[in-house]
């Protein structure tokens, strides 16, 4: 499918920054969340939530997204479930997570246009940081911020962090990500975004939150920056 630009292009020249959600964005890891989380609520003894349920709570931290799978969990329930969760998608479940074609390409050139490049997750410090050793992705990136350092998404606090850290302003930054709640926190601070399909949300829900592009694969977006 062609890529589908609803604003003026960016430009290189204005563009400092551009920051990448990680699960659904980066990796496709989706489906192994999923499936996770499902089974984790099975062992947990909760109402296991539907494939699609689960999948609108990626990106989230683990306890708001708990919030709104296990309305009123139990704190006793919760640990059992970040303990099964944990579990489940680290030791049992054998789903492939690969990284979406063209992302190291992306990440490459994006370097060699002296471009900063930064990840906003809803992973937690160990998870990110066991992925950026499986992957070996962590020597694109100047910075990071997890579920564990900042607010959960939709609020920006993940992004302030950034671009305080490395002192560029939102409007010489891009947030990348396949869900609403990456697009809404960027958002909040007036920060351009673009839109990724092959993830989570699709053209019809990103395309509520004005991104300045929405692509169907990581190396068009080589075309809108």
């Amino acid at each position: 499918m062609q890529t589908v630009v609803t604003k003026p292009l960016l430009t290189t020249e204005k563009v400092s920054l551009v920051i990448f959600d990680w699960d659904g964005t980066v990796m496709d890891s989706v489906g192994r969340i999923v499936s996770s989380l499902r089974a984790a609520a099975g062992i947990a003894a909760l109402n296991v939530p539907t494939e699609h349920q689960a999948k609108q709570i990626i990106g989230l931290s683990l306890d708001p997204a708990f919030d709104i799978l296990f309305p009123g969990i139990t704190d006793d329930k919760r640990q059992l479930m970040f303990q099964h969760y944990r579990e489940q998608y680290m030791l049992h479940d054998s789903t492939p997570t690969p990284l979406f074609a063209g992302v190291e390409q992306v990440l490459t050139q994006l370097k060699d246009n002296n471009i900063k490049l930064a990840v906003a997750t809803g992973k937690q410090r160990r998870g990110l940081n066991r992925m950026f050793a499986e992957t070996g992705l962590d020597k694109y990136f100047d910075t990071s911020r997890c579920a564990d350092e900042a607010q959960s998404k939709p609020h920006p606090e993940m992004l302030q962090q950034i671009l305080r850290q490395l002192d560029v302003p939102a409007e010489q930054a891009v947030m990348v990500g396949d869900t609403s709640h990456d697009m809404k926190m960027a958002q909040a601070i007036a920060m351009p975004r673009v839109g990724v399909t092959h993830g989570v949300h699709g053209r019809d829900v990103l395309s509520q939150f004005s991104p300045k592009a929405i692509i169907d694969t990581m190396p068009e977006l080589l075309q809108v920056l």
